[in-house]
């Protein structure tokens, strides 16, 4: 193999649609404590149609964001909102220290949410609190285990052979620190 390619620094930002951007505002900045960083507030011909919008950001501790539009029109907001899949496969996982986690669980019991729109999994490498935004979207704030350095060493070496052995039919488990 050749020279490695040259990765992404971090992720800029990722983008989804609300239906009620002041929901999701108080989700986001009072219950999680993700700061609001920006909002664009535009117009763009897009897709063959003016589009009117607001664009949202909420700052994360490496420069990145979580980004989300909310249409003028509910045309638009039916084409470029689909509804969120509840599914726990489906979610986004923000690494957080043990006192954010701490923090944003005990923000999360205080403005009354319970099960099954919060709860807590101990993945052995991890323990991760999930939490159910405004928009059906689930958040992960992830805790990693004291030796997760070692851990994801190991993962990382046999990452391609447990992968072959997974496809070719072998699914037995890999993780031993559950």
């Amino acid at each position: 193999m050749g020279q490695a390619a040259k990765l992404p620094s971090r992720l800029h930002h990722t983008a989804y649609v609300t239906h009620d951007m002041e929901a999701t505002r108080k989700f986001y900045e009072e219950v999680i404590g993700l700061p609001l960083i920006a909002t664009w507030c535009e117009a763009d011909e897009l897709f063959g149609s003016l589009r009117t919008y607001c664009h949202c950001f909420f700052g994360l501790g490496d420069g990145g964001a979580l980004a989300f539009f909310q249409f003028v029109r509910p045309e638009d907001q039916a084409e470029f909102g689909p509804k969120m899949p509840f599914s726990p496969f489906h979610h986004i996982a923000l690494n957080v220290d043990a006192e954010t986690q701490k923090a944003i669980e005990a923000r999360i019991q205080a403005a009354g949410y319970k099960e099954p729109q919060t709860y807590v999994l101990e993945h052995g490498y991890c323990r991760s609190v999930y939490v159910t935004d405004p928009n059906g979207m689930i958040l992960e704030f992830t805790l990693d285990a004291p030796d997760a350095a070692a851990i994801n060493e190991t993962r990382r070496k046999q990452a391609h052979e447990d992968l072959s052995r997974w496809l070719a039919g072998d699914h037995a488990t890999n993780n031993a620190y559950r």
